[in-house]
């Protein structure tokens, strides 16, 4: 009771002798920077499987759904519009994936709606024919983690059912496959969408990186939100080309040239714009790109050629009419067949560079319907020009959403 008194009394003293003084302040708001250090998340990274009957063209990692948390594996599908998996709805037809049990999670929404899908490339280097790729879904939300990010609330479908094709798949499903019908944006695509979008808006840096390897070689991964640059020479080995505008959610870059075996031609000369989908096992060109038996006209003579990238690396590559948009050839001349693809780009320096097929990839296995003849890596398939693990396996690369461009370097 005394100390406070004591206390009283001394304050009643100043008061009666203050002058008023005037005092400046300051906000003590951080600077940006130090706001962003803060609140960045560390990357992860996410172990990778090789998978398509040996052909090393398709890789699949976990992710963990719900509460407590499921492990499902997925396809990292960069032209990809959703994140889908199969579910204890589907049954027998997704007898062989681990199924979701949507009853299990205390965090999980049934939006409730249902769709289904069809894709224009198929399992491995499966073509398509009719709907024999489709996939029906149900649209609920859950908390979806990878590595030790976690985003909650994030948009998803559960395969309620698919069609026999899928069988063979050893993983659950795709984050996610785009459909290319629907012209859906991409969840992993050059507009952070779904899981990746929540991820960046909790402040992860806005790019993630892949490294798919033969699985001979072994150790493909997905580093989300960062590089590693243990994987290539270092990270002033990259080179960065940006997208062209208009780009959208699709990774594409746009190329001047193709050259074959060091040689190209008028129609391999001419601009177009490549899409680049990791999870597209082979290479889709328009028919007068690859076909052997189109005929065009050079400048230099104005006689007639056979110039398409086929044409340049041999005339018995030929349609494979029982599965339409293939093409084959004798498997015993595989070995000894030439036939380099290196398709030119620029730099965001200006400089010209070349992302380069080597001839090891020309084969990707025998067809079941005629084991004698080896299906070879470019599908015919008009209106579009597109790249996948073929190419993508020979280079680390680099998918840059907020810097809008991709990167590159050579494994």
């Amino acid at each position: 009771m005394f100390r406070l008194l004591g206390i009283c009394a001394l304050l009643d003293l100043v008061a009666s002798q203050a002058v008023p003084q005037t005092i400046q302040l300051r906000s003590r708001i951080a600077p940006k920077e130090a706001a962003i250090r803060r609140r960045a998340l560390n990357p992860v990274t996410v172990n990778l499987t090789d998978f398509f009957l040996g052909t090393d063209l398709q890789w699949f990692g976990d992710l963990h759904i719900g509460t407590p948390p499921q492990t499902v594996s997925v396809v990292f599908d960069t032209g990809s519009s959703s994140l889908e998996f199969a579910s204890t709805l589907c049954g027998a037809a997704c007898s062989n994936q681990i199924q979701f049990n949507s009853s299990k999670s205390s965090t999980f929404v049934d939006v409730g709606t249902t769709s289904s899908i069809t894709f224009s490339t198929g399992v491995g280097v499966d073509p398509v024919v009719g709907a024999n790729y489709r996939l029906t879904l149900r649209s609920a939300r859950d908390t979806v983690a990878i590595g030790n990010l976690s985003a909650p609330s994030t948009s998803l479908f559960l395969i309620t059912n698919q069609t026999p094709k899928f069988n063979i798949d050893p993983f659950s499903g795709i984050q996610g496959k785009r459909d290319r019908q629907q012209k859906k944006p991409g969840g992993m695509g050059a507009r952070a969408q779904g899981l990746f979008a929540s991820l960046v808006n909790q402040g992860l840096p806005s790019l993630f990186s892949l490294y798919l390897t033969p699985l001979a070689v072994g150790g493909a991964e997905l580093t989300v939100g960062g590089i590693d640059t243990t994987k290539f020479s270092g990270k002033f080995h990259l080179t960065f080309a940006s997208l062209p505008a208009g780009s959208g959610a699709t990774w594409t870059l746009n190329s001047p040239q193709i050259f074959v075996n060091g040689k190209s031609s008028t129609t391999l000369r001419a601009t177009r714009n490549v899409i680049f989908d990791s999870g597209t096992s082979n290479i889709l060109f328009p028919t007068a790109t690859a076909d052997w038996s189109v005929v065009a006209f050079e400048d230099a003579d104005k006689k007639p050629h056979r110039n398409a990238i086929y044409a340049l690396i041999s005339p018995n590559i030929v349609p494979f009419s029982p599965e339409p948009g293939t093409y084959g050839i004798a498997c015993s001349s595989i070995s000894s067949l030439p036939a380099q693809i290196s398709i030119a780009f620029t730099a965001q320096n200006g400089q010209p560079f070349n992302l380069t097929i080597p001839s090891s990839e020309l084969s990707v296995g025998p067809f079941a319907a005629d084991p004698t003849i080896c299906q070879t890596l470019i599908n015919a398939f008009d209106g579009l020009s597109l790249v996948g693990a073929s190419l993508l396996k020979h280079y680390y690369s680099v998918w840059d959403v907020g810097g809008q461009r991709m990167g590159f370097a050579a494994i």
